[in-house]
């Protein structure tokens, strides 16, 4: 297995070699028994010497999986394979050592190639295998695999990245991801957890009575969230239409129809900047019940973190790094703090924005400036955007341990339920970690009238170029006019989430294949 300088071509000149010697460089099929994985779970007790098992092998073991190691001692061989349980190491004899071919398993391909030579010649690092015969310990004690037949599956035509060191380079994890996953257990691990996470949090909603549906991503209007929306154009109707924001809308007018408690998985899209808390695309569950109102959501959410940890298996306590780069111990399993979202702005910057309302924005404007804040594109922004930016900016970034912010101001969410007590505040909470936000739940607008004329508020803030305010949705209207349940919704950013607990700093090391800009030859 000597690299050579043109390693591409020198491997492609392989794949012509191997026709010549009847063996099919890309393979249609192989019955594989054994995942590797499973073969630790073999009676060792029951394991012969090797001296033995090379003169006359029993055929107990049949697996498949990629070479990422390979070491050649003269008459006898070890690789390593690796498959999606694990990895194992597989020995070659000299003397005992045949390959599958079109016209059957032979020991000699030519006068000058045996099966054991096409092995040590023919097959490089990254190229699959398959191999079948006997399991035995090492004189070191190393679960290996005696192969007396193999098949070859695969070529790699290019080389693996150098196993000891690995990816570092940002950009190549991101763009090459399978390259990652090869290299680093680490990172193929995390994305098991994913995979686990999801599966877990599905199983939870469904044994708490909910409904999973499944909503339209291409919708008329960009409504369920303040958000920049991404456009494309519907050919067979002629007609620009939006890719989701959330699927807030279409799971509520659910509730009209009957279904009570209903949630989505969903894939949402928001043509905003990326930083390591945003991208474009991503992944959030949101939840509505009928009859529930925010409280009732804040205990659910409190109590479903809790069991996905205990599911899963995962300590409460995660050390997260905080925005000023300290590793703080992060404790999800206590009672979250409550924090009055109004006053703790007041706390930190002194503004009152309980004065403030929609129109106001040229002298809240005029608050940020004289306090030498500074928001990109401020100027153009409503008083609901300009009043999130300087949250985001000022106040959430010192919020570490997982706490509910609540108390919002009406005009900032269209579609939450104003409070009887309070009329100007809305029945809406938050959840932030690490200056995250990670839930955002309230208690949903059910009233038609009121709807309306919040769409009608959104679309002057709209017109006055603010391209984060909510589109109007009157199909929504529609059906709230034949009467919406009392209800409450909740949005989980799973990214987000995963992010943190994974102890990631990134949404695109949780993002198997996250986009990145075209890359030329």
């Amino acid at each position: 297995m000597v690299q050579h300088a043109d390693e591409v071509q020198t491997r492609i000149e392989k794949i012509e070699r191997m026709k010549d010697l009847g063996v099919i460089a890309y393979a249609a099929s192989f019955d594989k028994k054994n995942p590797i994985g499973s073969l630790a779970s073999f009676d060792a007790g029951q394991f012969r010497a090797i001296e033995t098992i090379i003169v006359a092998p029993i055929d107990n073991v049949k697996t498949a999986g990629r070479v990422i190691l390979f070491r050649s001692f003269g008459k006898i061989s070890f690789a390593k394979i690796q498959d999606a349980t694990g990895e194992i190491q597989v020995m070659f004899s000299r003397e005992n050592c045949s390959i599958v071919t079109q016209d059957g398993i032979k020991t000699q391909l030519s006068e000058e190639v045996s099966a054991y030579k096409f092995m040590e010649k023919l097959v490089d690092m990254g190229d699959f295998i398959g191999v079948e015969w006997e399991l035995f310990l090492t004189h070191k004690g190393e679960l290996t695999v005696f192969v007396s037949a193999f098949t070859f599956l695969s070529k790699a035509i290019r080389p693996l990245p150098e196993k000891f060191h690995g990816l570092k380079d940002e950009e190549t994890l991101y763009r090459q991801r399978y390259l990652d996953l090869i290299t680093n257990n680490d990172t193929y691990n995390r994305f098991l957890l994913r995979s686990r996470f999801i599966k877990v949090m599905r199983d939870f909603y469904e044994e708490e009575g909910f409904i999973e549906l499944e909503t339209p991503i291409l919708g008329n209007s960009a409504s369920g969230a303040a958000a920049a929306p991404f456009t494309t154009h519907h050919n067979d109707y002629d007609l620009d239409v939006f890719l989701r924001i959330s699927p807030e809308t279409a799971l509520k007018k659910a509730t009209v129809g009957r279904f009570e408690r209903v949630f989505e998985i969903a894939r949402d899209f928001r043509n905003e900047g990326s930083d390591p808390s945003h991208l474009q695309e991503f992944t959030m569950v949101e939840h509505y019940v009928a009859y529930w109102n925010y409280e009732d959501n804040m205990r659910f959410i409190e109590r479903m973190i809790n069991s996905l940890f205990e599911r899963l298996h995962l300590e409460k306590t995660v050390k997260i790094r905080d925005r000023d780069g300290n590793i703080q111990d992060v404790n999800f399993g206590t009672t979250w703090e409550r924090i009055d979202y109004m006053k703790r702005i007041q706390e930190v910057t002194g503004i009152d924005i309980a004065k403030y309302e929609p129109g106001d924005e040229e002298v809240f404007r005029k608050i940020l400036k004289d306090q030498k804040i500074v928001i990109e594109g401020m100027e153009k922004m409503g008083l609901t955007t300009l009043i999130d930016y300087f949250y985001k900016k000022l106040v959430r970034p010192k919020i570490v341990w997982p706490a509910f912010l609540y108390n919002y101001p009406k005009y900032m969410q269209p579609l939450a339920r104003a409070s009887d007590q309070l009329p100007g505040i809305v029945e809406q909470f938050q959840v932030v970690v690490n200056g995250w936000e990670i839930i955002k739940s309230y208690s949903e607008l059910v009233d038609p009238l009121d709807q309306r004329a919040r769409f009608e508020e959104q679309a002057k803030a709209a017109a006055a170029w603010d391209e984060e305010a909510t589109s109007a949705d009157y199909d929504f209207v529609l059906a709230m006019e034949y009467a919406m349940p009392p209800q409450s919704g909740l949005g989980f950013g799973i990214d987000r989430f995963l992010t943190l607990i994974m102890g990631q700093e990134n949404l695109r090391d949780v993002i198997l294949f996250p986009l990145v800009k075209p890359k030329n030859e």
